[in-house]
C-alpha cells in the first residue's frame, strides 16, 4: 500500500478474520504493535500508525522492506562472505540489544524474520528485524500474543523456551547464535 500522509510505501498488517470479535485476540495486537513502536533502532522494522478501518478491523501500517530475508540469501546463494555476514549480523546485534534494554524478548529470531535490503544511495546493504508477534517482556508470564507455554520456530529455540514460561533475553541470543551460524556456514547446525 501507500500510506496516505507519508506518501511512501508500506506494509499493513491485519487482524485475522475469526479473531477480530475476540477482546483478547484484539488486546494482543494492540499490545504488539505499542511493543514495536516503543522501539526505535533502525534495524528494527518500523510502525507508522495503526488504527481500526471503518469496518472495525484493527490493522498496522509498517515500512515496506523490498528485499529478501536471511533465510532466502543462504538458500539462494549459499553461506556469506564473513566480513559481509558480520557486517549484517552486527546490526540485528544493535536492534536486540534495544529491545533487551527495555525488558522485550522476540522468541522468533530466525533468518526468515531478518529482512536485507540496499541502501537507498546504493552503498550496501542493511537489515531489519522483523515480527514481533511472538516477543514477551522478560520474567512475565504471558507473550504478547497472549498464549502460554511453547512459541516460536522449535529449529532456533533455546532449550528454555520449551521447558519454561520464565524467559529472558539469553533465549534470543542462543537463537541468533543458531542464526549466525547458518549465515556463515550455509547449513543449520543441528
Amino acid at each position: 500500500a501507500e500510506h496516505r500522509f507519508l506518501k511512501r510505501p508500506c506494509a499493513i498488517k491485519l487482524i485475522h478474520a475469526r479473531k477480530s470479535d475476540d477482546p483478547r485476540s484484539l488486546a494482543r495486537f494492540e499490545r504488539e504493535v505499542q511493543a514495536i513502536a516503543g522501539l526505535s533502532h533502525w534495524n528494527t522494522i518500523e510502525i507508522f500508525d495503526y488504527g481500526r478501518t471503518d469496518a472495525g478491523t484493527f490493522y498496522y501500517v509498517m515500512e515496506l522492506l523490498p528485499g529478501l530475508s536471511l533465510e532466502d540469501i543462504v538458500e539462494r546463494h549459499g553461506p556469506l562472505p564473513p566480513a559481509r555476514g558480520i557486517h549484517l549480523l552486527c546490526q540485528i546485534c544493535d536492534a536486540l540489544h534495544e529491545a533487551h534494554a527495555i525488558g522485550l524478548i522476540h522468541r522468533d529470531i530466525k533468518p526468515g524474520n531478518i529482512l536485507v535490503r540496499s541502501k537507498s544511495d546504493g552503498s550496501g546493504f542493511d537489515v531489519r528485524l522483523a515480527d514481533f508477534g511472538l516477543a514477551k517482556f522478560a520474567n512475565t508470564s504471558s507473550s504478547l500474543s497472549g498464549e502460554t507455554g511453547f512459541l516460536g520456530t522449535v529449529a532456533y529455540c533455546a532449550p528454555e523456551q520449551i521447558t519454561r514460561d520464565e524467559l529472558d533475553h539469553r533465549c534470543d541470543i542462543y537463537s541468533f547464535g543458531l542464526v549466525c551460524y547458518e549465515v556463515l556456514t550455509g547449513r543449520y547446525p543441528y
